[in-house]
């Protein structure tokens, strides 16, 4: 396509909870990249190819510096600034910071931490049945089991629990302006500081321990990485852990799939990652002008890569539309690609692969407790996902699902 081409508007709203925006789908035919218009007006280029979307993430010629980038969405955010935040950085600054948190997330921490990710899911569950429902699931269980697990990685003490929860809850609360996020943000940096002084005097076995020992960071670098660290292992999992709950649901056969079987968890997980792909897009900055499909990106403009879309991309994954557990999806790109792929990834799934199959063995006949037309999604937002989650096990509750 070239730069000729009318400019499209990117579609954000799903139609379906669990597929990308139709218009995106119905872009992926002409080519895998196109003229867009963004939110201000701005002009730049939309990818929905998965090879066109690889390529550019991995592009060291791209940059994920904010200030040019044009955005899709007006979704500002109010912790990009703080010291040690990498994520808007590009190498070498980002690399010196991402080092330091090489052994954080490492498949062989997550096996460590998998004891207390069991111990901790088994807690809510119990809550659950005691409660009896219907209930959210969304405020009952995917949404603070990833906050107690990441509470537990970082060290934070268990009598702090709640109030780390709930200031966690208030900075990752997109429904908030950055105005409102502000104070939560401000109390978070002032406690952690606080707690990783501690450390430095008795560590444990814990991340905030570790950041402490790195004497060539500051205390705002140290406690900034560890509002990072709070962000990557605590929204997309939530959010994820819900909209997994919501499409086995409303896919019966897949549900017992995850619910009888032993076998095939790591695998029925990543599917789950590339199927819905919460994660809807990124965007990038050419640093310089950049030839790639016939397409002239020239030094300046942002490129918005559709993750989901690229993830439903047939040339690179069979029947796209199916959710199949049993299928290889390496390479899937629902943590992005390249040296921005998501810090929490072993994290997300190794909470992912523990708490799903508990969830549906605890409550062999958890159901939705209202119609699937009507669980409120998150729409217009980077990060798909639903805000509540209403479910039944009761045998005296009707099942809208089936009416």
């Amino acid at each position: 396509m070239d730069s000729a081409s009318p400019a499209v508007v990117m579609p954000t709203a799903r139609q379906h909870p669990f597929d990308p925006p139709e218009e995106l789908r119905g872009l992926q035919a002409p080519g895998p990249i196109h003229r867009m218009t963004y939110a201000d007006g701005g002009q730049g280029w939309l990818v929905t190819g998965y090879a066109t979307a690889q390529a550019i993430l991995e592009d060291p010629r791209f940059s994920v510096h904010p200030g040019h980038m044009h955005s899709p969405i007006a979704q500002p955010t109010a912790v990009s600034a703080l010291p040690g935040f990498f994520l808007p950085m590009d190498p070498p600054e980002h690399d010196r910071y991402r080092r330091l948190l090489t052994g954080v997330f490492t498949v062989r921490r997550m096996k460590l931490l998998e004891t207390e990710i069991e111990a901790i899911v088994a807690d809510h569950l119990d809550e659950m049945e005691l409660a009896e429902g219907p209930t959210d699931l969304v405020q009952a269980f995917t949404l603070p089991v990833p906050s107690q697990v990441i509470g537990e990685l970082l060290g934070v003490p268990y009598s702090d629990r709640e109030w780390f929860k709930r200031n966690a809850a208030t900075l990752l609360d997109v429904a908030l302006t950055p105005e409102q996020r502000q104070p939560a943000v401000g109390e978070l940096m002032t406690y952690l500081r606080a707690l990783l002084r501690y450390k430095r005097s008795w560590p444990e076995e814990d991340v905030l321990s570790g950041l402490a020992e790195h004497e060539e960071l500051t205390a705002d670098e140290q406690a900034g990485l560890a509002i990072l660290l709070l962000i990557a292992g605590h929204e997309t999992t939530a959010n994820m852990l819900a909209l997994g709950a919501f499409a086995l649901l409303a896919n019966p056969p897949r549900l017992a799939e995850v619910r009888d079987k032993e076998e095939g968890a790591a695998a029925a997980v990543d599917e789950l990652l590339r199927y819905l792909t919460i994660v809807q897009h990124v965007i990038r900055v050419a640093l310089e002008d950049v030839e790639r499909n016939g397409c002239l990106i020239r030094a300046g403009e942002s490129v918005t890569v559709s993750l989901s879309a690229a993830n439903r991309d047939a040339s690179r994954f069979a029947d796209p539309d199916e959710l199949d557990l049993t299928r290889s999806t390496a390479g899937h790109l629902a943590f992005g690609y390249g040296v921005h792929r998501c810090l929490g990834q072993q994290l997300a799934r190794a909470e992912m692969r523990i708490a799903l199959p508990a969830l549906l063995r605890r409550f062999p006949a958890l159901r939705l407790a209202v119609a699937p037309k009507d669980v409120p999604l998150r729409s217009d937002m980077t990060i798909s996902g639903v805000h509540e989650l209403p479910v039944t096990w009761q045998a005296d509750q009707p099942n809208p699902a089936a009416s």
